[in-house]
């Protein structure tokens, strides 16, 4: 389809991605046990890519867009890609599976590809491509990820050239670590624990220091935890995360001590927000703020009549979220006083976001499974509509967007459409 397109949505409810599951239970892989821990590494498997070089898997080129975009959607039409291209992406619906850093796009997948965000052509590639199910962790100007090889390693690639950058191994007794969270000091893992039988029924989490890759500390999490499923974010002394379990904890990023933990009713599959001192959790029609320090609840705002509150995301100090009643919300993330409401998508029967980015005025959001959803473009100050874009592919893939502020990227399958801002 050579341009984007106005779409109405048959029917919103659903249940939830089979994808989204897969990726959820990927932690469970049966994986090699891991080795003595190590440090620092500055040579990498990278395949570059020289100018003028195919972009992804197969280059489409401006197949689906015109050279300038054909416009920026200001006729209510969505604008023309400004390129496409088909990559190796293998997502499952996470929104960490679609980064931009560096100059380079970046969408989880095998083999792991680069493509320069003007043009769409490759930089680089990393052969072993990402574990599945694991994130792309971005963070000290890093890429972050699991290794590929199962043997137990954290690998950091610089996301602009490809090459690797840290490397550190938890060690032997563990298997399968996958980062979930990195800050200024520390890159944050959870792993299971090997049994003598070679079977797990417990995991760790752990830091690993970000210059040296030795571990600062390892807490054992408790019975009835699960490495699956894990969203992660870190707030100063704070790191918060959900699990498949229903599980939020929050521990001291300095000693691993866990400050609290709390089982939630309802976590939209372990997404949350934070901001500040706070972590904002949607709990079916509740939406509810809770303190860092103390688990304290802060404030809680209510759905209207039987409405189910989606994923929220905290975008330039604004809180987003949207409800199964396709209303969206912008609150205000520190008091969850709402700055504005809009029955934009539910007037034009189109479907809700579950992710956003922001870029200029216009905010993007990115639809679930697509049955005709895709790429919103909503006005930041009202939630107005301005445009929608879809590839007309069909693919049942969630959508996922990102945006280095000059243009927005849009993966729906293995299609990676750049589109004007």
């Amino acid at each position: 389809m050579a341009q984007g397109r106005s779409f109405r949505s048959s029917g919103w409810g659903r249940t939830a991605s089979r994808r989204r599951v897969f990726r959820l239970a990927g932690g469970g892989l049966a994986l090699v046990a891991l080795t003595a821990g190590t440090v620092g590494c500055d040579e990498g498997a990278v395949d570059v890519e020289e100018p003028g070089g195919a972009g992804g898997e197969q280059s489409k080129g401006n197949d689906k867009g015109s050279a300038d975009g054909g416009g920026t959607g200001e006729d209510g039409k969505a604008p023309a890609p400004l390129w496409t291209k088909t990559t190796s992406a293998e997502t499952y619906g996470d929104n960490d599976e679609l980064v931009v850093a560096g100059g380079a796009v970046i969408a989880s997948g095998s083999p792991l590809a680069a493509l320069d965000t003007a043009s769409g052509e490759k930089k680089w590639s990393l052969p072993g491509g990402t574990v599945p199910g694991a994130p792309l962790l971005l963070g000290k100007d890093t890429l972050y990820l699991a290794s590929s090889e199962y043997d137990g390693t954290v690998t950091g690639y610089d996301p602009a050239s490809g090459r690797e950058t840290w490397r550190s191994r938890l060690g032997e007794g563990y298997r399968q670590p996958q980062p979930v969270a990195v800050d200024e000091k520390q890159v944050y893992v959870i792993a299971e624990v090997l049994e003598d039988d070679g079977s797990s029924r417990t995991n760790v989490i752990a830091a690993l220091d970000g210059t040296t890759g030795r571990i600062t500390w390892k807490e054992q999490r408790d019975p009835g935890t699960v490495q699956n499923g894990i969203h992660a974010a870190v707030r100063g002394r704070h790191l918060v995360y959900t699990d498949f379990k229903k599980n939020l904890t929050v521990r001291d990023t300095a000693t691993g001590g866990q400050v609290w933990t709390r089982k939630t009713t309802r976590t939209n599959y372990g997404f949350f927000a934070v901001h500040e001192d706070l972590v904002i959790v949607p709990q079916g029609k509740d939406l509810q703020a809770f303190d860092l320090s103390d688990g304290e609840e802060k404030w809680s705002l209510e759905a209207s009549g039987s409405a189910l509150f989606k994923e929220p995301s905290v975008v330039e100090g604004v809180l987003y979220i949207a409800d199964s009643a396709r209303t969206v919300r912008a609150v205000d993330p520190r008091t969850g006083k709402p700055l504005w409401q809009s029955e934009a998508l539910a007037d034009a029967g189109l479907q809700v976001p579950r992710q956003y980015v922001k870029a200029g005025g216009t905010l993007y959001g990115a639809t679930d499974l697509d049955e005709e959803g895709g790429v919103i473009a909503m006005d930041a100050k009202t939630g107005e509509v301005r445009w929608t874009f879809n590839d007309g592919s069909g693919d049942h893939h969630a959508w996922l967007v990102a945006t280095d502020g000059e243009r927005v990227f849009a993966l729906h399958g293995t299609e990676l459409h750049a589109l004007p801002v």
